[in-house]
């Protein structure tokens, strides 16, 4: 697979090829307005360029990568997927970049009415010749810096100077390019089953719309509803505002109690300010809560497996904290002690790797012969299932491949799908979105398995595998798995 970088300009076929690495100069063409691709090809194809600023946030020297090319002549679209990928390998090289869309016109525009016009269409750049020179183009990018701006036009005294900054971060911007030749592959990609939202997340989205809907904004979340940026970011558009204590509720307002559980001082604490509540506590996680009380009840010394900075053991923990000891690891638990070693009985984090809680409880077993389990295992069905749905994509996929863990840092159930997945000897990596995927890890890498923690919306692994084809062609694959189908019931106040 050969890529190919595409200029218009001499100036801009200079400044590309003077940041590239000398194996890479090779790649780069001049073309001219119209020059483009010979035939058409499956190779991939980057177009770097300057361009024209839309919108007033932009300035001279920044970089728009495209998501999708309007050509204002035809009103025909070139959606471009991959551009969140390539926009944040430029960012982290230190660039200024903006996404968005990208408008080709047949002569420069540097009329006010007429920029505002292609900015009232969606377009946030404009230039001459992308739309053109990505026909024929099956896998494509496209970059440009900006010269000229809504209050900076072409025509003036500061052109000059602001042109220098435009082609300084294209020279930039090179290197970048380079590590994307570099990952272009045609690619497998497998897909783990399951993956995603569970159950326990479904439904405390579920109740955060429900209750926009019924009561309208504002509604407040004590905490992240679930861990993932990107569904606080989407509920708060919606009006929802997350707050850390019921205290910031201003009194009498409705709130909501985030799916990790809460100690029973944050019910009291909002029962004290009036607040209308709102349990979105996952059901699975309830039942530790309530093993926890019976087990309290007995005056047992409970050991709590998890991670004692994770939320939903801070709410475990205040169900009795006299009587919970928190127990991190394996090598924790060789050490902890009871009041009575004849009362003692364990529960566990809902979102803890299968194999490291089993072995913790395992060392708990022999310490205290008289310890008592809960009824049912406290790992939570989606949890299990999605941790041996990766395990058999890594082993799948093979050292020579790598694994993509859709996932905020902050989710632990997330973060145990990266380590099952680099215990099979796999490289694995958890990242929020596409942007975060380094181009460095895909080189050579012609299999990708991926899958998305329990709290990770679906279309973020759509984005993914639609961002992979701007480095080549992909087959998708889904391996075999389980099927779903638990449903949690909603709130009385919501239903």
């Amino acid at each position: 697979m050969t890529p190919t970088i595409l200029t218009p300009l001499r100036t801009e076929w200079l400044a590309v090829r003077s940041g590239l690495p000398h194996q890479y100069v090779g790649t780069v063409r001049r073309t001219g307005r119209s020059r483009g691709l010979a035939a058409p090809t499956t190779d991939p194809v980057v177009i770097a360029g300057v361009a024209g600023a839309l919108t007033s946030d932009l300035a001279p020297g920044d970089l728009v990568v495209a998501t999708r090319v309007i050509d204002a002549g035809t009103g025909s679209e070139r959606e471009l997927p991959a551009a969140a990928m390539l926009a944040g390998a430029l960012r982290r090289a230190g660039l200024r970049v903006h996404v968005g869309a990208i408008a080709t016109t047949e002569r420069i525009v540097d009329d006010p009415a007429a920029r505002a016009e292609l900015a009232a269409n969606g377009a946030i750049a404009v230039d001459t010749e992308s739309a053109l020179l990505l026909q024929g183009a099956a896998h494509a990018v496209v970059v440009r810096a900006i010269v000229d701006t809504p209050e900076h036009r072409l025509v003036s005294a500061g052109t000059p100077a602001r042109g220098l900054a435009a082609l300084t971060a294209l020279r930039k911007a090179a290197p970048v390019l380079a590590e994307w030749a570099a990952a272009c592959l045609g690619r497998e990609v497998v897909m783990a089953m399951p993956r995603s939202f569970c159950a326990g997340v479904h439904r405390a989205i579920d109740i955060v719309d429900r209750a926009l809907d019924r009561y309208g904004s504002p509604v407040y979340v004590r905490r992240q509803i679930v861990h993932n940026r990107h569904v606080v970011t989407d509920l708060e558009r919606k009006g929802a505002i997350f707050v850390e204590e019921v205290e910031e509720v201003p009194e009498g307002s409705t709130v909501v109690l985030a799916a990790h559980g809460v100690a029973p001082s944050v019910r009291a604490d909002a029962d004290a300010r009036r607040l209308s509540v709102i349990d979105a506590t996952c059901p699975l996680v309830a039942k530790v809560h309530a093993e926890v009380r019976r087990f309290a009840a007995l005056d047992h010394t409970v050991f709590l497996i998890g991670h004692a900075e994770h939320e939903e053991v801070e709410g475990t923990y205040g169900e009795a904290p006299g009587n919970i000891v928190v127990v991190n690891d394996a090598e924790e638990a060789r050490t902890v002690e009871a009041r009575d070693p004849a009362k003692v009985s364990y529960v566990m984090q809902t979102t803890l790797a299968v194999d490291e809680a089993e072995r913790t409880a395992a060392v708990l077993r022999e310490r205290f012969p008289a310890l008592s389990a809960p009824r049912r295992d406290d790992i939570c069905y989606a949890t299990t299932n999605r941790q041996q749905a990766v395990r058999a994509v890594a082993r799948d996929v093979g050292s020579t491949g790598l694994i993509i863990v859709l996932g905020s840092r902050n989710s632990s159930n997330s973060l145990r799908l990266a380590e099952v997945a680099q215990a099979e000897g796999t490289p694995a990596y958890l990242v929020d979105d596409l942007e975060e995927i380094e181009l460095s890890w895909l080189q050579g890498a012609s299999r990708v398995g991926i899958t998305a923690g329990a709290s990770a919306p679906p279309y973020l692994v759509d984005q993914v595998v639609a961002g992979l084809t701007g480095l080549g062609a992909v087959s998708v694959r889904e391996a075999d798995g389980v099927e779903e189908s638990v449903r949690f019931t909603l709130p009385r106040e919501v239903s």
